[in-house]
């Protein structure tokens, strides 16, 4: 029976041997591993140093404040403090799988307070927490800023991009590391970015094919379960190997995509229609009201000293005016075995816009004519 280290070596071989008919995608671009992952830090701190563009009077950044000085020995009141050149912010930062203790990471500040800019701003010491509540890092240093705001004495401003919001490279430091289970798990679960039965099946029977049968089975439409050597020194050379493999996806479902809020429509290329008329056309409607004043007939009286005319009255009537445009009803017929480009060009003919087109996709899936699924976000 081969050794773990002599599998690896063959299969080595093989993926080599692969590269130049390479057509499909790589694992570690279709994949992901359970368990590794990384981990959200946020924390409450201070920026000072601000050119007269802090938060100014607010509580929060004055207690904030007085807390701060409290822990060199100074005693203070709030009122005694004013917070013009500071500003209360919070702390964000992402910390990847397998970091170190010592290791740096890149932070995010952002104001929450009555700040105007952070342009210029220090970030004094901030704890950030993980989820369970620990400290995992502490973030200090001079901010980058890429936003400017100008405000005139007559009120007037200017601001370009976002000043309230700035970024540290590398200005937290990791302080404890977060303890993943990869070398202890006797299987490696990989995750499917977008769940498909046929792509799993396929993930599953290509490692296989490299590294022998039975080593890799398909759990689900997202899961595919690997055995992993159980030395872990080997461990990290099995899964580099591993997520360099190819695999062909599969085919993704037929599915219309439609962002309400934009407009935009995106129409996967394996949506086809059965048989089926459309006739699009339009009903335009046009009202114009107007006022008309409208003159009486004179009246003649006749007395004995002789006749009189008086004129007629004025009178003011409304005046209404419809005028009604419809559109020639223009029709189009997909047949069988409709593609995507038809589609489109058969749309685009009769001058459909966005919102029409969305109206005769939503007609075709009713009438059972559309292979695809409609969803809106």
């Amino acid at each position: 029976m081969l050794k773990t280290l002599e599998i690896i070596a063959i299969a080595t071989a093989l993926l080599v041997c692969g590269l130049t008919n390479a057509f499909g995608d790589r694992l570690k671009d279709l994949t992901s591993i359970a368990g590794v992952r990384s981990n959200q830090l946020v924390g409450y701190g201070i920026v000072v140093g601000l050119a007269g563009s802090g938060d100014g009077g607010n509580g929060l950044t004055k207690q904030s404040l007085q807390s701060m000085v409290s822990q060199f020995g100074l005693v203070t009141d709030v009122g005694n403090i004013t917070a013009a050149n500071a500003a209360a912010v919070m702390v964000t930062a992402e910390m990847p799988a397998f970091v170190k203790t010592g290791q740096r990471l890149d932070v995010t500040i952002s104001a929450i307070g009555g700040a105007k800019s952070l342009r210029g701003g220090t970030l004094l010491m901030t704890p950030l927490l993980g989820a369970d509540g620990e400290t995992y890092a502490v973030a200090q240093g001079n901010l980058a800023v890429g936003g400017l705001g100008v405000t005139g004495n007559d009120g007037s401003s200017l601001t370009v991009n976002i000043p309230t919001v700035g970024r540290i490279p590398g200005g937290a430091s990791v302080e404890r590391m977060v303890e993943t289970p990869f070398q202890t798990l006797d299987n490696i679960i990989l995750n499917l970015h977008q769940s498909d039965f046929s792509t799993s099946i396929k993930v599953a029977d290509a490692i296989n094919e490299v590294f022998g049968p039975t080593v890799a089975v398909a759990l689900d439409s997202s899961s595919i379960k690997v055995r992993a050597p159980a030395d872990p020194g080997q461990k990290v050379s099995f899964v580099s190997l591993l997520q360099d493999i190819e695999v062909e996806p599969a085919r993704p479902a037929a599915k219309v995509i439609v962002n309400a809020r934009s407009g935009t429509i995106v129409i996967g290329g394996d949506v086809r229609v059965t048989p089926a008329v459309v006739t699009h056309g339009s009903l335009t409607v046009k009202v114009k009201e107007d006022k008309k004043v409208v003159k009486g007939d004179p009246t003649v009286t006749t007395t004995e000293a002789g006749a009189t005319v008086t004129p007629g009255g004025e009178t003011t009537i409304d005046d209404t005016e419809l005028d009604v445009e419809e559109e020639t009803a223009r029709a189009f017929v997909f047949d069988t075995g409709v593609e995507l480009s038809d589609i489109v060009d058969a749309i685009n003919a009769v001058g459909a816009g966005a919102s029409d087109l969305v109206e005769i996709l939503g007609a075709l899936r009713e009438a059972g004519a559309l292979r695809a699924e409609i969803i809106v976000i």
